[in-house]
């Protein structure tokens, strides 16, 4: 308990925790997500994505058997990790799940949508919210970090609960996508707004399933996704990076 002003205040943990993983996931957090679609733009060129049904069909499979999925296995793997504790094994696979989650991303596009995120998201979490554990992440991860690792790996470093982490990742993974919909597609705000409710019992319920999963269990369904993020790569017009 502490006393700010005469008024008596009461700090929850669990409170805490849950404005930091808002905060860490807002789209105003400095990773530059708004310039990705993660292959939304092609799909909608391609007539795949034309409207709200098809929309909220092509993010469910984006989240449920896509990179969706996969990333919230690298987030719990990598918080799981990092909540264990500092020694130079733990090191090695925290490494090494960075290294499969790039290893993954199936095309350039979607390696610099992961990678860039991932550093700028470590690089400023480092910076605005320090620890000692969180430093210690920084110094096995030098290079290029995927961003699933990069929340997962800061999360576990403060203590955040993994399965609120990894539901929150998820959920802002929808959210972007939806967001950059509805600069690309021909939905509007109410569209948008519905998909997110739709799908967030599905991200809760993803996050519960997924809370003790191991790397076997990665896996994806997405191959036209993936292929279209290659011809993403030389689309006339566009306005996002993937």
């Amino acid at each position: 308990m502490t006393t700010v002003t005469g008024i008596r205040t009461i700090i929850r943990t669990p409170m805490i925790d849950a404005l930091r993983l808002m905060a860490w996931l807002s789209p105003t957090y400095p990773v530059g997500a708004f310039a990705y679609s993660h292959g939304l733009e092609w799909a909608v060129e391609c007539g795949d994505v034309r409207d709200a049904a098809t929309l909220g069909d092509w993010l469910a499979d984006v989240l449920e058997r896509g990179a969706g999925r996969n990333d919230m296995i690298f987030c719990a793997a990598a918080h799981r990790v990092t909540e264990a504790g500092d020694d130079a094994g733990l090191a090695e696979i925290l490494a090494e799940i960075n290294d499969l989650a790039l290893a993954l991303a199936p095309s350039r596009e979607l390696h610099l949508e992961t990678s860039q995120q991932g550093r700028s998201f470590l690089d400023a979490t480092l910076r605005a919210w320090p620890c000692p554990a969180l430093t210690t992440v920084a110094d096995r991860l030098n290079a290029e970090v995927a961003y699933p690792v990069a929340v997962g790996a800061a999360a576990g470093a403060h203590g955040v609960a993994r399965e609120a982490t990894v539901a929150a990742y998820g959920l802002a993974c929808v959210q972007n996508l939806v967001s950059a919909a509805l600069r690309v597609a021909p939905v509007g705000q109410s569209a948008g707004t519905t998909i997110l409710a739709a799908l967030t019992p599905r991200v809760a319920a993803l996050a519960e399933a997924l809370h003790d999963a191991g790397l076997d269990a990665l896996g994806s369904a997405t191959l036209r996704l993936d292929l279209g993020s290659f011809r993403h790569e030389t689309q006339y017009s566009r306005i996002f990076r993937s």
